[in-house]
């Protein structure tokens, strides 16, 4: 009988994915996050084992690692639970016509910021239908989580972190921000933390006219209010 070429884990398993399924099921346990060590103590697993395995989540998107070096869930597990029917109402599905009626309604950019690593990413936009000058986010835009409106709400929108910033606190108990200059020259922005997703997450406004920023801060909230109550 010839001996098989199929590798010997094929019928017992992959060893590697099973420990690295183990520690996406620890992170969802912790919406606080765990560290490497952390991660390693609750999976038993030796410390760099678990470091690779947590590099391989944040690359694919299963987790990401705040500036602090936590680890949570990453968006990617929320795209595959919605694929399987575990979240009827993912958060971008939801979040795009509401942000599309905020454009219009304030005649200015609407958009989704997530916190994805040590960046606060846009990963909807909405623009107003007219034309004229205007401040505009492309997909997938990167900037940093501690300038600007929609970094600083979307890391308001979870609980503390250790070492959080003044801001970000204040940002929370407040539900809104608004910030002029801290990105773009001439761009006054307002943004509101979008609780209860699994990644932190706040619905921004962006303009080039000062008059706006007081009169979008009641819209803006009407959106993530809007939002949650569709997520449920």
């Amino acid at each position: 009988m010839a001996a098989s070429s199929r590798p010997a884990d094929a019928e017992g398993g992959s060893q590697t994915l099973e420990r690295g399924l183990a520690v996406l099921v620890e992170l969802g346990r912790h919406p606080r996050g765990l560290t490497t060590a952390e991660a390693a103590v609750a999976c038993g697993l030796h410390r760099s084992i678990t470091h690779r395995l947590l590099v391989s989540l944040v690359r694919t998107g299963f987790a990401d690692r705040d500036a602090a070096g936590r680890f949570r869930v990453g968006p990617a597990a929320g795209d595959l639970a919605h694929g399987v029917g575990v979240r009827p109402a993912r958060l971008r599905d939801v979040a795009g016509p509401v942000l599309h009626r905020l454009a219009v309604e304030l005649d200015a950019t609407a958009s989704l910021v997530e916190v994805a690593g040590d960046a606060a990413v846009t990963t909807l936009v909405a623009e107003p239908p007219t034309d004229g000058p205007r401040f505009s986010y492309r997909l997938g835009n990167r900037d940093p989580l501690d300038r600007g409106a929609g970094g600083l709400a979307a890391l308001a929108s979870g609980p503390a972190l250790p070492g959080e910033a003044e801001r970000v606190a204040a940002v929370r108990e407040a539900g809104h921000v608004a910030t002029y200059a801290e990105l773009n020259p001439g761009a006054y922005a307002v943004a509101a933390p979008l609780p209860g997703w699994p990644v932190r997450a706040a619905v921004n406004v962006v303009t080039s006219r000062e008059e706006l920023v007081a009169a979008a801060v009641e819209p803006v909230l009407r959106a993530v209010r809007e939002i949650g109550a569709a997520l449920g």
